[in-house]
């Protein structure tokens, strides 16, 4: 009996093995450059289960911990953006080892020479992946030679993890902080996975202080960061994805074929998608982050009802705006040495801002053009648009539509002519109500303008506890279905 019993098991495991599809199981462990894992995916999804189970036996093992996650950060962005995860580790090792200088040496000016150094890997590595073919573009064009663009692989988040660690080094040179004394607990910082490839920007004295806190997730966390995962992956999947594949890309893909209404309908759609993708990706950042006991600063706060450039600015990717303050604008002066030099400093931090967002001459201009808006608010607009009550929010929208206009494109002729150029040419395309009646673009946008009631439904739901776990399991089965059936598609800010 025991062996007829052998055999079963024996037969019953070789054809459970048999089953297996060995290359998927494979698929598992190698980077796919057409697959990136991301939020948005079914395997996300089913290894995200796991990790949080094992991350949860493991609270009160605090180093067997902080390795776990380190090592599943690691993983996630070598299934991102391959090999890339070696540079990650080089920038997080050379900055280790210059904050533990700045922290041995007094002398003013090797402290200053540390910073340059850790600047000139950090920015020297991010204008080489980034802007090297833009550079080289340009100068072909001034001396109308030939030009093949080099085949340099950008690597998803490094706008991102870079100056994450440059905020390091800045608080630790400045002593607002003290440096990491482990290697670990900075490789744990710097790669992180749930703000990695797409932001919020996490700063280091916000962050590293609450690596070795004791991990308490209380029912009220568990549901918030429910909450927030949910309702990213409805923006993500639901909403941006459907926006871009049935309206804007169509219209993007060649605008020519469509009215000058038609292609304002574009960028009005844009406008939405680019809102729901980026903040959806925030949000789900912050959940996971919320899910594992760490907490974040929010990211958009409702940025389509501004009633100025200026407090849209406060609203939209707050804490890259945040950091750009903190360690561009102020330092520079910020609004303390007078009119004109606050002028220069908006300037310059308004270039950097659309550097920043890519390499191509049409974000350098998106930068500049929120720059005349911001100079002329604060010259002689401000006062009047705090007078308004409703005009000022249309004048932002419309403002910010018209900068969208020029985010998008691939050089400036194309993005000003998304908008523009067949605007007042009413032949050809199809009939305005088509579009008004498939898509509803201009009630979508309406609705994001009136996100505060959106963001107030958690905090009507949590007062009880019955609608906040049914408005959980609700956001959970619809966010599922759509990540299940829906295609791979990747953020629009990891190209940044």
């Amino acid at each position: 009996m025991w062996i007829e019993w052998l055999n079963n098991i024996k037969t019953g495991a070789i054809s459970f093995w048999e089953s297996i599809d060995v290359s998927k199981v494979v698929d598992l462990f190698v980077y796919d450059g057409q697959n990136p894992l991301m939020f948005n995916t079914g395997l996300f999804l089913f290894l995200f289960v796991g990790f949080i189970w094992i991350y949860r036996l493991l609270a009160r093992r605090d180093t067997l911990r902080i390795y776990f996650v380190i090592l599943f950060s690691l993983y996630f962005y070598y299934k991102s953006s391959g090999l890339c995860f070696l540079l990650l580790l080089f920038v997080a090792l050379s900055d280790y080892s210059l904050g533990r200088l700045l922290g041995w040496v007094s002398w003013k000016w090797m402290r200053r020479f540390f910073v340059l150094m850790s600047m000139a890997v950090n920015l020297g590595m991010l204008c080489y992946f980034k802007y090297t073919n833009l550079l080289l573009g340009t100068i072909a064009d001034f001396t109308r030679e030939p030009f093949e663009p080099l085949d340099i692989v950008l690597p998803i988040g490094i706008s991102f993890f870079t100056f994450r660690s440059l905020s390091y080094i800045i608080d630790v040179y400045r002593r607002q902080m003290s440096p990491v004394t482990n290697l670990r607990d900075y490789v744990f910082y710097l790669s992180f996975f749930p703000p990695l490839a797409a932001g919020p920007v996490v700063r280091a004295k916000d962050f590293v202080p609450q690596i070795h806190r004791p991990l308490e997730i209380t029912p009220m966390l568990l549901g918030e960061g429910l909450f927030l995962v949910m309702c990213g992956l409805i923006k993500k999947v639901v909403i941006s994805d459907y926006i871009s594949v049935n309206f804007v890309d169509r219209i993007f893909d060649n605008p020519m074929l469509y009215t000058g209404f038609e292609n304002l309908m574009g960028v009005y759609g844009y406008t939405l998608q680019i809102y729901c993708d980026f903040s959806g990706y925030s949000d789900m950042a912050i959940g996971i982050a919320l899910l594992m006991g760490y907490r974040f600063k929010i990211n958009f706060d409702s940025p389509y009802k501004s009633g100025s450039i200026t407090e849209f600015w406060r609203r939209w990717h707050m804490t890259l705006s945040g950091w750009f303050r903190e360690y561009v604008y102020i330092p520079l002066g910020g609004n303390r040495k007078g009119l004109k030099r606050q002028i220069l400093n908006l300037f310059i931090v308004e270039l950097l801002t659309g550097i920043w967002h890519g390499a191509n001459w049409n974000f350098i201009c998106w930068g500049l053009y929120y720059f005349v808006l911001l100079a002329a608010e604060k010259l002689f607009l401000l006062p009047y648009l705090k007078k308004g009550k409703v005009w000022p929010h249309f004048y932002t929208l419309f403002l910010v539509v018209v900068g969208w206009a020029m985010f998008v494109g691939n050089d400036t002729g194309v993005s000003f002519g998304l908008l523009f150029q067949k605007l007042f040419i009413p032949s050809g395309g199809v009939s305005p109500l088509y579009f008004l009646r498939n898509y509803g673009v201009l009630l979508a946008v309406s609705v994001v303008c009136c996100t505060p009631l959106i963001e107030k439904l958690w905090d009507v739901l949590r007062k009880n506890v019955v609608t906040r776990c049914a408005a959980i399991l609700t956001l959970l089965v619809v966010s599922t279905a759509y990540v299940v059936g829906s295609t791979n598609s990747p953020f629009l800010y990891f190209n940044f």
